[in-house]
C-alpha cells in the first residue's frame, strides 16, 4: 500500500454515514378514508385534494401544481397529499378502481400518469363508448369494466405505472372493489360542490386554482 492512500483511507473510514433524504413524491400509504396520503406522513401541512379523473379542470391542477407541489412542497416533506376520488361516470369509476387496487408502491405514478394523459384517454373513452355503447350493456358489469378499460386505454396506463395484468384483471372483477369505490365517492359527494376541491389542515377551500392555493399552502408552512 503506497503513503499516498493512507491518508484517503483514513478519511473514508473517519467520515460519518449520512441517510440519504426520503424520496417522498414516491411514498404513500393507505389513509384512513380508505384513498392514500403521498408525501411525508408527520408533514406540518395535510393537504386534502377531491379530485376526478375525468375532470378537465382536476387535469389542469395537476399540470400547472406539478413544479410546486410535488416537485418541492411534497418532496421537501413539508406536505402531504390525499388523494380522495369523486366519481363523475363510469370511465372515471374505473379509473378510480385501478387507482384503489394499484397499491402504495404504484399508486403516486400512477396517480400522476391518469391526468397526464388525461386528455388522451379520455377522448379514447369517449370515442369507444359511442362505438360500443349499446353493445356494453350486454355484459356483466366486471365485462364492463374490462372492455372499457381496455377501449380507453387505462389498462396500458396502468401497466406503465407498474400494474401487472393479472392485478388489473382481478381488481376489475371484484364487485366489492366497485361498491367501495362508489361508496367512499357518495359519501363526499355532499360535502362538495365541485371538483377539484381541497382541504388544508382540514378547512375545506373550494373554488380555486393552483395560483389561488399556492400562497394559501405557504401561507400554512409548505416549502
Amino acid at each position: 500500500m503506497t503513503k499516498r492512500l493512507l491518508p484517503i483511507l483514513a478519511l473514508a473510514f473517519a467520515a460519518p454515514l449520512v441517510a440519504a433524504p426520503r424520496l417522498w413524491t414516491s411514498v404513500a400509504a393507505p389513509a384512513a378514508q380508505g384513498s392514500y396520503v403521498i408525501g411525508n406522513p408527520a408533514a406540518r401541512v395535510k393537504l386534502v385534494e377531491y379530485a376526478s379523473y375525468t375532470c378537465p379542470h382536476c387535469g389542469h391542477f395537476a399540470r400547472d401544481s406539478a413544479a410546486v407541489l410535488k416537485g418541492k412542497m411534497i418532496a421537501s416533506g413539508s406536505l402531504s397529499l390525499e388523494i380522495r376520488s369523486s366519481i363523475h361516470d363510469r370511465y372515471d369509476l374505473v379509473a378510480a378502481m385501478l387507482a384503489h387496487c394499484s397499491g402504495a408502491a404504484v399508486f403516486p405514478k400512477l396517480h400522476e400518469a391518469l391526468f397526464a394523459r388525461q386528455e388522451q384517454w379520455l377522448q379514447r373513452a369517449i370515442d369507444y363508448d359511442a362505438a360500443n355503447n349499446e353493445r356494453l350493456g350486454l355484459y356483466s358489469a366486471a365485462a364492463q369494466y374490462r372492455a372499457m378499460a381496455e377501449g380507453a386505454g387505462l389498462d396500458a396506463i396502468a401497466r406503465d405505472a407498474g400494474m401487472t395484468q393479472a392485478a388489473i384483471d382481478q381488481c376489475l372483477a371484484d364487485p366489492k372493489v366497485a361498491e367501495t369505490v362508489i361508496q367512499r365517492a357518495e359519501a363526499i359527494g355532499g360535502k362538495i360542490r365541485g371538483t377539484p376541491a381541497f382541504e388544508i389542515n382540514g378547512k375545506l377551500i373550494e373554488g380555486v386554482d393552483w395560483a389561488k392555493l399556492e400562497p394559501m399552502l405557504r401561507a400554512a408552512g409548505a416549502k
